[in-house]
């Protein structure tokens, strides 16, 4: 069997911000407008957040939420396998670095088990979004690490500090994400689908 070497790309440009309407939002004008491929638009919080379907979500300060720009070359239909393949990353990511059971589920969600509660919570979800040309891909990631649930949340949701009982890197948690994304993305670039 011959060794194949998949060259990682990685984030050429971080866009940080404390508080913004959507980080999906923004790198949507960002991307129509040119910016490159691996721009990373970061935010501490969102006020206008949302998910699949345009649902709103609490995007509270303390957790990870960013989108990231990519121009794969990649026809629409394989915007579901991305979503899935970003979700195995982050579920890969919390379960190796923190020892938490985790599981993705094709549509983009994150779930942890909670021993507390004896049941799968969501802990975050993946968004993608292409321009009608097709040109670029909006791939939008948001994760509850030290975060204050909404009461309205928390009977569905859990956080990580919720899970391992103290305050983790929010950095931390973004390097080793990104690290791991790659990985599958590269993966992802070269499937038929």
């Amino acid at each position: 069997m011959e060794e194949r070497q998949i060259p990682l790309q990685s984030v050429t440009k971080v866009i940080g911000l404390e508080t913004v309407p959507s980080t999906q939002t923004l790198a949507e004008k960002l991307a129509a407008s040119g910016e490159q491929e691996g721009t990373l638009v970061l935010a501490c919080e969102q006020t206008a957040s949302y998910g699949r379907d345009g649902h709103p979500f609490s995007a509270a300060e303390g957790g990870v939420y960013f989108t990231l720009i990519l121009r794969p070359n990649k026809p629409m239909s394989a915007l579901g396998s991305l979503v899935e393949k970003t979700a195995e990353a982050v579920s890969f990511t919390v379960s190796s670095v923190f020892g938490v059971k985790t599981k993705a589920a094709a549509n983009g969600d994150v779930s942890a088990w909670t021993v507390k509660d004896h049941k799968w919570k969501k802990m975050g979800g993946v968004l993608a979004e292409a321009s009608a040309e097709g040109d670029y891909i909006l791939l939008g990631v948001g994760v509850n690490i030290n975060n204050r649930l909404s009461s309205s949340a928390k009977a569905s949701s859990v956080s990580l500090k919720q899970l391992i009982g103290t305050e983790t890197s929010k950095e931390l948690f973004l390097d080793e994400l990104l690290e791991n994304f790659w990985k599958y993305y590269a993966c992802w670039l070269m499937s038929s689908h």
